[in-house]
């Protein structure tokens, strides 16, 4: 790999950059005229061209960055944005959201918005909850929570009501929703293999999740 002239970290969907300004590589597609990541990984620039590179070695890398505590769940989250505006937004109905999982139940999950419609939360984040109706469109009765989604998770999902005064009520039942960033039990930066599974890829282990589908090229 030749020297990149910056790196960072991506997850899927995150713009970066125009595609008036560079040219789109291996793991990223044009949406809306800007270049989005289409998996999660380490983002390199080389001259006109911008690619997003996921690997074992890489993500060896990256865990080292968690575990000295460079890279964090809110850094994580807060590099999902497509906008480094400041300002604070305030979820509404229909807007989409990144929000990174607090703790669960059976019955749902509770979530932190951080990032709404590709603005940073930059005064407050927002408690929210994904139920387990609302986690998928197909065989509802069979969803757990526990399975779907874990503490230190990074969600995207989309707010379905306002809920009550306490929390927003999310919903990821869409193929395009769910976890886009997770942790295995090790510790270890994984990358989603399937709709339900992400996978380890220094231990090989498999762990369930609701996962985003990576936007394809």
């Amino acid at each position: 790999m030749t020297t990149a002239d910056h790196t960072q970290i991506a997850i899927p969907g995150q713009s970066l950059g125009s595609a008036k300004q560079t040219r789109p590589g291996q793991g990223t597609h044009i949406h809306n005229g800007d270049i989005c990541a289409s998996v999660a990984g380490e983002v390199v620039t080389r001259k006109d061209e911008i690619c997003v590179v996921t690997s074992a070695t890489s993500a060896e890398d990256d865990n080292d960055a968690w575990k000295n505590g460079s890279i964090t769940n809110d850094t994580a989250t807060s590099a999902a944005a497509t906008s480094i505006s400041a300002s604070n937004t305030l979820p509404c109905v229909n807007a989409t959201v990144l929000a990174r999982v607090t703790r669960t139940t059976t019955r749902q999950a509770h979530v932190s918005i951080t990032v709404v419609d590709g603005r940073v939360c930059a005064d407050n984040e927002f408690p929210a909850l994904i139920r387990v109706q609302d986690v998928r469109a197909t065989e509802k009765d069979s969803v757990k929570i526990g399975e779907s989604f874990r503490p230190g998770d990074v969600v995207r999902g989309v707010v379905i009501s306002l809920g009550d005064q306490s929390n927003y009520y999310l919903s990821t039942a869409s193929n395009h929703l769910g976890v886009v960033l997770a942790k295995s039990e090790s510790g270890n930066v994984m990358f989603p293999v399937s709709w339900r599974e992400f996978c380890d890829p220094v231990n090989g282990k498999r762990e369930s999740r609701k996962v985003a589908k990576p936007y394809e090229s």
